[in-house]
């Protein structure tokens, strides 16, 4: 667009002359000391900026310089020089993974760490809403503190005590006596067999997704709700009063107040969610499974694992990881896209 002199002149009658626009001066002298700006700003919230160096540094060493490593994805492994000068070799780890030797054991991890995901979302996304509308509903501050801190505490625990429970209660082992209780309470139900409960259910590779969901929501969907419940205290209450007015009861209010109240903040979650649908952590799936039950609960994450840690093949696991994170990556842009354009709501 060509600029024209009336958006840096003004024509001033009394003297009859064009003198340069006053806003325009403005913006040259805001532009010219922009940086000066920026380090008043910086001095005068100094503790708020050195409150973000620590999440930066965490970024930049946990973050950004492992990328370098993933160069070792092309790269064939010399353990005495640097990534950046080893031998190219193309793309042989993606082709191995893809359609080679190791094809239908990444196959099935990521298989698994699709289906892992998804039940979770499935299953485990909607937890921390129902929770967060029925800590709403509670009146009495006492009890919803008490049953807000019992939902939060599992959060708390490391992943080692989380699965080390959960061992306890469903197999059989040296911590137990027979088999856990809850195996007890399955066979006494008539779900289970004897020889089911007695072999152990972590050691058959049927229920390993079951445990794995109902124990996942059983750690997080407490502390989940805190962002669902902080968005349902923040809504007026005098949409409620409006509501009541109009003879709309509980059921209603939260239909009709309630849930659109916090929708944005739940497509949010959701986009944030799907973004992070394949990538599972290796620590609570290896600490839970074992080779009897690699076709359900091998996931990428413990695939790369056994590939570069006990097999020594740092290339093979680097080019798995690369995968699951970039198809996160699309997962990300498509799922904040259908947003947008649904609810105009996203993350950018």
């Amino acid at each position: 667009m060509a600029a024209k002199a009336a958006d840096f002149l003004v024509y001033d009658k009394a003297a009859g002359v064009y003198r340069e626009n006053p806003e325009q001066l403005v913006r040259d002298d805001v532009e010219k000391h922009a940086w000066r700006h920026v380090a008043l700003t910086i001095f005068k919230d100094w503790r708020l900026y050195l409150m973000l160096v620590p999440m930066l540094l965490v970024f930049l060493f946990w973050r950004y310089l492992p990328m370098y490593e993933l160069l070792g994805c092309f790269k064939v492994p010399d353990e005495v020089l640097p990534v950046a000068d080893q031998y190219f070799s193309g793309f042989s780890y993606f082709k191995s993974l893809l359609v080679g030797a190791d094809a239908p054991d990444f196959w099935r991890a990521l298989r698994n760490t699709f289906l892992l995901s998804f039940y979770g979302l499935c299953f485990g996304f909607p937890m921390p809403i129902i929770l967060a509308l029925f800590f709403n509903e509670i009146r009495s501050n006492l009890v919803r503190s008490t049953c807000q801190v019992l939902t939060y505490l599992p959060k708390f625990m490391s992943t080692v005590v989380m699965t080390s429970l959960v061992t306890m209660l469903v197999k059989q082992g040296a911590l137990t006596s027979g088999y856990g209780i809850v195996s007890q309470a399955l066979e006494s139900l008539g779900l289970i067999s004897k020889e089911v409960a007695t072999a152990g259910l972590l050691n058959n590779p049927d229920f390993f997704r079951a445990i794995y969901q109902i124990s996942g929501i059983w750690e997080g969907a407490g502390y989940d709700s805190i962002v669902y419940f902080a968005a349902i205290i923040a809504i007026s209450p005098t949409s409620y009063e409006a509501a009541q007015i109009d003879g709309a009861g509980k059921m209603a209010q939260m239909r009709y107040v309630v849930l659109p109240g916090i929708l944005s903040t739940v497509v949010i979650m959701l986009i944030t969610r799907i973004g992070a649908l394949l990538n599972i952590g290796y620590e609570k799936v290896l600490l839970l499974y074992n080779p009897t039950t690699y076709v359900t609960a091998d996931v990428v994450s413990t695939f790369a694992q056994r590939k570069g840690l006990l097999g020594a093949q740092k290339g093979l696991a680097a080019a798995a990881e690369m995968m699951n994170n970039v198809i996160s990556m699309l997962l990300v842009i498509s799922a904040n896209t259908i947003a947008r354009k649904a609810s105009d709501t996203s993350l950018y």
